[in-house]
């Protein structure tokens, strides 16, 4: 039986957003099942849109229910299209619980807490202002040594959680940087900036929110990456130093924002290198409740005797590269001292990897520019996506964290949670 909703001055807050169009199709369910038996928290679950099957006409926008609790959610389009393709949803389960959840079609979804955000910004001359912007396209002669400024702020687009934050060199050298925060609130959208939207290095200071912690040199960061051939690191990008980029063109865009997943999305045309050319897409995504992001990296132009090696900078440790294996997908690699700045905190930094292409570790030499990298050695093949964690947890954060065995505990309990899997499945799906 279809049931009839109408319009009403005074109405509970649940269908607040609902729009009064008449007529509302038949509720649809969905069990959300935890398959393994231990406890979840903040586990992010990206349904398809196809899987709802949405009318074409308004309302067509999927929020999920649970008892009285709306589910913190949003839509992602990640191709850009105009057109949402996946429902994202963060939510907490017990070992082996299945939650039912009812969908509400809606015209748009709840103002849930921010709990996700990207940020970028530029400025098109060294004499105006700084512009937010949401994507970029730049040539190999625009970096900053050739232009004669820094045209980004924090140097190219960062993103965080409500735990950690982190930064992408955009200006050609392509490694990433980690924020420490004190803070579950975001950051603010003025860091980078002085008052009058003018680049500044303002985040080397402590602020009430947290600050950079990382030093990264001519290492590639936490998480970033190239390409190994043979004994040769072969880097994606350059350096500080260099005016002219060895990647043709690079894309930039920021796929999705919202407050429990932010997608970055990064192209790299024409990188030529030791006498070869490669085309790479990267996409970076983080969600609420870790203290690190996915990384997804596809190559094309293999020549097969390639591998993608993903770094760890090891700048401010003398301690070796820690191996663990916490179950059968993932390989755990690991570094905890105090390697922040000055040696003044502890951190601890790792790379969750996929076992399945995992082919060892190596680490990259003491000067060059591609330098001070514990580096995870991956199988690539031509334009076959392979996905990885970066963590990093500072004491500050959680003072815990000072301890080796708390790190480990969380990077372990960390990866058994990004192993399972919640099976979805639709009780009356839509013919």
């Amino acid at each position: 039986m279809k049931k009839r909703i109408f319009c009403a001055l005074a109405i509970p807050l649940l269908f607040a957003v609902v729009s009064c169009t008449g007529e509302k199709e038949k509720e649809q369910v969905i069990q959300l099942s935890n398959t393994s038996e231990i406890q979840l928290t903040d586990k992010a679950v990206s349904i398809e849109r196809e899987q709802f099957a949405p009318s074409d006409g308004a309302p067509n926008i999927p929020m999920l229910v649970r008892g009285a609790d709306t589910l913190p959610s949003q839509i992602n389009d990640l191709d850009g299209d105009g057109q949402w393709d996946a429902l994202f949803v963060v939510t907490d389960f017990e070992p082996g619980e299945t939650q039912k959840v009812t969908v509400h079609w809606v015209d748009s979804l709840p103002d849930f807490s921010k709990r996700t955000g990207a940020r970028f910004g530029k400025r098109d001359a060294a004499d105006v202002p700084v512009r937010p912007r949401t994507e970029e396209t730049f040539e190999a002669d625009e970096l900053p040594k050739s232009l004669g400024y820094q045209p980004y702020q924090t140097d190219g687009p960062s993103w965080e959680n409500d735990k950690v934050g982190f930064r992408h060199y955009l200006d050609g050298r392509n490694a990433k940087d980690l924020f420490g925060k004190k803070t579950e609130a975001i950051s603010p959208d003025w860091v980078g900036l002085d008052s009058m939207n003018t680049v500044v290095d303002n985040y080397h200071v402590m602020e009430d929110w947290g600050r950079d912690v990382l030093s990264v040199g001519n290492s590639v960061g936490l998480g970033g990456y190239g390409l190994k051939l043979g004994d040769t690191l072969m880097r994606l990008g350059v350096t500080v130093d260099d005016s002219i980029n060895n990647v043709a063109r690079t894309h930039f865009r920021i796929a999705a924002e919202g407050p429990v997943n932010s997608i970055l999305h990064y192209e790299y045309e024409d990188w030529k290198t030791h006498g070869r050319t490669y085309n790479v897409s990267e996409t970076t995504s983080i969600w609420p409740g870790m203290y690190g992001y996915k990384n997804t990296v596809s190559v094309q132009g293999l020549q097969g005797d390639e591998e993608l090696v993903v770094g760890l900078v090891n700048i401010n440790t003398e301690k070796p590269l820690t191996e663990i294996e916490p179950n059968d997908e993932y390989v755990i690699l690991y570094t905890h001292d105090r390697q922040t700045y000055e040696s003044e905190w502890w951190l601890g930094m790792a790379l969750i990897v996929p076992q399945k292409y995992y082919l060892g570790h190596t680490e990259a030499p003491e000067s060059g520019d591609f330098s001070n990298t514990f580096l995870a050695r991956l199988d690539v093949k031509e334009g076959t996506p392979i996905s990885y964690f970066a963590v990093g947890t500072w004491e500050l954060s959680d003072p815990k964290f000072v301890e080796e065995t708390y790190f480990v505990d969380y990077l372990t309990t960390l990866a058994n949670q990004l192993v399972t899997k919640i099976e979805v499945q639709f009780e009356n799906r839509p013919q």
